[in-house]
């Protein structure tokens, strides 16, 4: 047991998976869930992007850039994402939207090579040739630990107050994704570590 004046919980969140044959064993290897992290790697290539939501269009878009072909794979035969977003993916002439698809099976020796696609509808799979795939279905903060004792925010984050890193006990602040559902981005975590270090050090000062 360690004891402390003040902890700052920095868990994270990890990217959900498609839980599909081959998606851990060729992750680095053709399958991401960073376009801005591996695009750049993708030049001239055909790839595909699995989900229907802003996050899955803005990459999309982002990956057209470098990309040859960028496919959106999506279950089901509209998106939740925003009209602008979705304007901007149908007049791309790179995207070709994939309706009513899931992916159910990714293949490649040691790269991604294929896709495996079943029609949501009528059960019907095909493949579908790709260098890389890319998994955009959101995700989830790492709050187990904690879900019993803090308060949480309606998207399952640990709920701060305001701009600070007070979380719902005095003493415990939080920072990095675990507290933000939105970006995402390591730049915006390693700010808001910046800001609990601050109150907590004025925690403790004022004790």
């Amino acid at each position: 047991m360690h004891l402390a004046k003040t902890v700052i919980l920095s868990t994270g969140s990890e990217y959900r998976k498609l839980g599909v044959e081959g998606e851990d064993r060729l992750s680095g290897y053709g399958v991401s869930w960073c376009a801005t992290c591996d695009g750049f790697f993708f030049k001239e290539k055909d790839i595909a992007v699995v989900g229907g939501g802003d996050s899955a269009l803005e990459e999309a878009l982002f990956l057209t850039t470098f990309a040859r072909k960028v496919y959106i794979i999506h279950r089901r035969d509209s998106f939740r994402a925003s009209d602008i977003m979705q304007k901007r993916a149908f007049e791309n002439p790179k995207i070709e939207v994939l309706w009513d698809s899931e992916v159910s099976a990714i293949d490649g020796d040691s790269n991604l090579e294929k896709v495996t696609l079943k029609n949501t509808k009528d059960g019907s799979e095909r493949e579908l040739p790709l260098n890389g795939l890319f998994i955009a279905i959101g995700s989830d903060p790492r709050v187990d630990m904690v879900k019993d004792q803090l308060t949480l925010s309606e998207q399952g984050t640990i709920e701060v107050q305001g701009r600070s890193s007070k979380t719902s006990v005095p003493g415990v602040f939080a920072a990095g994704d675990v507290i933000d559902p939105t970006y995402r981005q390591a730049i915006i975590a390693a700010g808001s570590g910046a800001v609990a270090a601050l109150d907590a050090q004025h925690y403790i000062e004022n004790m």
